[in-house]
């Protein structure tokens, strides 16, 4: 049964009085239309009309969501959580605007991965069930279910178009989908451990896998073969993503490192990039040279490709694992779900107009990396305006220091 919609509440509920929400208050503008002066507010006169927020609310949830996907062109939401239930929301930086839509309890065990159609009228989704399920995105309901779809629980799912969609489960499988018949094209077992993420280029001809085995598979589409491994890697290797125009892939490593390869090199890293992170479990590439990557200590940081930097870090789930990254179709929004049951949202509109210079910059004294958003280092961050201020600052007064090169939280080499 669907979970109802008590299960499911606004982290920062519209009851609380706004002028006493003092945390929110860093995030938050007037509505200029509603609120035209605000003195009578003060003098008692008429009440101010909704908060504007520099982002969504978050949303909490009464189980730990595994994954989570935004609309390709509404501001919708959708999550699949611990229980097997998959909720849809409608999200709006008004406050009080974010709501549920609908929710399905058709998986009867953990749903592990959701995605969109790319025209967004439907969704797919994959569980430890062993099902693909794939359901109406206006109501929620079950259109199609594919039962024992595989062998073992469903870990990974990509779209490679409207008709084509990849499964990857927990026996290391790969399975290759036509839609319109509900039958596998290709079912091929290369990987010895789970298949943790999947990949298409541009040209939809090759599949990409990585794998807890430590190899990165490749299998083409069109010819319906396995290609080949990667030589194995140190850990488990948990996403896997194109960036600079499809020239490069990148994979993130339980061991926090991400392994670059060269396109139609695959098997062998071409550069490898040692992140001060506990690991990399999610890679969403933002640009051709920048991505988001989630990690289990909770932070979302930015990372910029060739020169390997960390770029700072765009928020965190404080000390708990973060499980999957999506971004909103104007790719103004960051959404994130992680073991605090919480969905946040993060603003990275000015994230693509980071430059990134060629040498290092002296670490900062209290060891935290710089701040890209008004939230990065906590939702009660009081005094988040005057933390971007002073390192406004201390980048204006230290570019002569820049050239001292010194351990940062973006160590890389090149091997």
């Amino acid at each position: 049964m669907a979970a109802s919609s008590e299960h499911v509440e606004l982290a920062s509920t519209a009851a609380d009085p706004p002028e006493k929400d003092q945390t929110e208050a860093p995030e938050t503008s007037r509505d200029p239309e509603t609120d035209p002066d605000e003195d009578e507010d003060e003098d008692g006169g008429e009440p101010a009309g909704p908060k504007l927020r520099d982002t969504p609310e978050d949303i909490r949830l009464e189980a730990i969501a595994n994954t989570a996907a935004l609309h390709p062109s509404r501001d919708v939401l959708v999550c699949g959580d611990v229980d097997g239930d998959v909720y849809a929301f409608s999200y709006s930086c008004t406050e009080g605007e974010t709501r549920e839509l609908w929710s399905s309890g058709h998986h009867m065990k953990s749903c592990r991965q959701l995605r969109f159609s790319e025209d967004g009228l439907q969704l797919y989704s994959v569980s430890r069930d062993k099902a693909v399920h794939l359901l109406d995105v206006e109501r929620g309901q079950l259109v199609t279910r594919i039962r024992g779809a595989h062998g073992a629980p469903i870990n990974s799912l990509l779209l490679v178009d409207n008709n084509i969609l990849a499964t990857g489960d927990d026996g290391g499988t790969l399975k290759v989908w036509d839609m319109r018949k509900g039958t596998a094209i290709m079912d091929l077992k290369h990987h010895e451990d789970y298949i943790s993420d999947i990949a298409v280029d541009q040209a939809k001809r090759i599949l990409l896998t990585a794998s807890g085995d430590g190899t990165m598979g490749v299998f083409n589409i069109k010819r319906r073969r396995f290609e080949l491994l990667s030589e194995f890697q140190s850990g488990d290797l948990t996403s896997v993503a194109l960036m600079k125009r499809g020239k490069k892939v990148v994979c993130g490593s339980s061991e926090g490192t991400i392994y670059i390869f060269n396109w139609n090199g695959f098997g062998a890293t071409s550069d490898r990039f040692a992140v001060k992170a506990e690991s990399v479990d999610c890679i969403l590439p933002i640009t051709d040279n920048i991505m988001c990557t989630a990690s289990m200590d909770g932070y979302i940081r930015a990372i910029n490709l060739l020169p390997n930097r960390v770029i700072g870090c765009i928020g965190q789930h404080v000390g708990e694992p973060i499980e999957e990254l999506a971004k909103s179709w104007d790719s103004r929004f960051l959404a994130s779900c992680g073991h605090d049951q919480l969905i946040k949202f993060w603003d990275i509109s000015s994230l693509p107009n980071t430059t990134v210079n060629e040498y290092r910059k002296r670490k900062k004294k209290d060891g935290r990396m710089k701040s890209l958003t008004k939230k990065a280092h906590g939702d009660n961050d009081f005094f988040s305006g005057l933390v971007e201020e002073t390192e406004k600052k201390e980048e204006g007064g230290g570019e002569e220091e820049e050239e001292e090169e010194e351990e940062d939280d973006s160590d890389s080499g090149s091997d």
